[in-house]
Parts: structure tokens; sequence; C-alpha cells
């Protein structure tokens, strides 16, 4: 799936199929906007509700009927993959508290051993406390059994040589693969264009996401990705146009309320990357 390719097979893949929860039957699109309904995507899982980046935060996602779960995966000193914003722990659990005094709280500094013993979910409400820090393997058998989507960033991968071909064992192994050929819900997106370059040499089948604006005359020697992401405030309608004259996806980070909603969808984003999945669906259902 190439980026002059991709779009409408992603967009009619993703928004066509219903993310069915446990417990909740979520109605399909109408026919006539499966292949052109904006994708809902849960950035770090439904964030504004619960502590990013933790099951309780995708669960929630995934109830809500986002199309793509988002998250970041970084990479433990004993190479285990887990999912996590910050480069450091400090800001989202305990790990001060449980291990004071260290010289590094970084995750590349941390072993997994360590990692599974911190609080994830206090910081947000004390009806989190317990959450953890889940791996990435843990993430892909929930998301696929559930049948929901995946649009995975590799946070700072430079720090984590090897981490693209990690990646695609981990996804190879579950069957992730296949599933995300099949539906089209499993796709992989950083900063780092150079790491992006690398995971489409490894899997070039695999939707690849390049974060930022890159200036238009740059386009053209990105033609091996398949999409460019740039935050909401930093595109406007001309530019999301002349994406997709090139074939790319464009989706937008991180709009969280009706006004950046709207101004988004006017330009023509394919997704809108939100904390607040189910305002961007009421958005998008007010809109028709």
């Amino acid at each position: 799936m190439r980026a002059n390719s991709s779009r409408r097979a992603v967009l009619a893949a993703v928004a066509a199929a219903p993310v069915m929860a446990a417990g909740v039957s979520a109605a399909p699109a109408p026919a006539e906007a499966a292949s052109e309904r904006p994708l809902v995507i849960a950035h770090r899982g439904a964030s504004h509700y619960a502590p990013e980046n933790t099951m309780a935060a995708f669960d929630l996602a995934m109830d809500l009927r986002s199309d793509l779960v988002e998250t970041d995966v970084q990479r433990t000193k004993d190479g285990v993959l887990v999912l996590v914003h910050d480069t450091d722990l400090k800001r989202t659990t305990n790990i001060e508290q449980r291990y004071p005094g260290r010289r590094s709280y970084a995750v590349k500094d941390t072993t997994w051993a360590e990692i599974k013993t911190l609080d994830a979910g206090s910081w947000k409400a004390a009806k989190y406390r317990g959450e953890r820090i889940p791996t990435l393997s843990s993430l892909v058998r929930r998301v696929k059994e559930r049948r929901s989507g995946l649009l995975l960033e590799l946070k700072s991968p430079s720090l984590y040589p090897g981490i693209e071909q990690q990646i695609d064992r981990i996804f190879r192994a579950s069957g992730f693969v296949s599933y995300g050929r099949a539906t089209g819900k499993v796709q992989v997106q950083s900063f780092d264009f150079t790491s992006m370059k690398r995971y489409h040499a490894i899997d070039p089948w695999m939707p690849v996401g390049l974060l930022g604006r890159p200036y238009r005359w740059e386009l053209d020697d990105l033609t091996w990705a398949d999409q460019v992401n740039p935050n909401y405030l930093a595109s406007d309608a001309t530019y999301v146009r002349d994406l997709h004259a090139q074939g790319f996806v464009s989706y937008t980070w991180t709009v969280n309320d009706e006004i950046g909603m709207n101004m988004v969808l006017d330009r023509g984003h394919d997704g809108i990357i939100t904390n607040r999945p189910d305002l961007a669906h009421s958005v998008l259902l007010t809109r028709g």
C-alpha cells in the first residue's frame, strides 16, 4: 500500500469497519460515507478521561469507537517494548518515590522488572491507582481481540537502535501484520523520518507516517511514506490539498475542542488525533 494509492484504501478499510467493544454494539457508518469519513484517533488512548498510555485509556478509547488507538513506544534497558510518551518516567509514574536517588529515570535506563511495579495511574485520579505501563505485545493482543486499530508512534527511535525490526518481529509473531494488511488498521509514525524510511524498507506494506510539516518542496523526496501528520496549528487547507494531490493521508494532532475539530475538518484532514474521541464523534455527527 503505497502513498499514491493508500489514501482512500486506508480510509475505506478503517471507516467501514465498526469497532466491537466488549458489551458495546457500534453502529456501522452509513455506506455512502464509509470511504470518506475522517478517522477518529484516540491520542494515548482516551487520555482526557483516563491516564495516558494505560490499558484503562486504551480500553475506554475502544469503548468510545475510536477508529485507531494512538500510542508511543520505547524500549527498556533490558529490551522490552513499553508504551510511554516521555523519555523519562517521572511525570506519569511514581518512580521517584519507588526508586529515590537514582541518577537516571529514563525509560532506556530502567528494566522491565522495575517498570512493571510502577503506578502509572494515580497522577491522573485516585481511582486509577495501580494502573501499569503496558507492553506493546499486550496492546497488540487487546487491539486484535477487539478488532480495533493502532497508530504506533516510535518515540525518539534514535535512542533505541533496531527498534523498527523489533516492532516488526512482534507484529509478525502475533499475526498483527496480516491483520493490518487485511483491515488497514495498523500504522506507524514518527518525527524521525530516517526511522520511518527504515521501517518502510523492513515492511513496504506497512503505512508509515511522518509527524510534522515538511516543506512542499520536500514532499517529492518523501514518496515512500503514506502519511504527513502535522500539528493542527501548523497546517492550512492549501497544504492539505497539496498533500492529497501527492497521495498522502493527513492526520492532525492534538485537537480537543469543537472549534478546533471543525477547523481541521474544514481543511480536509483525513483524521483527528484527539484526547476526546467521544467529542470528535459528536462533531462528525453534527456535520452530517
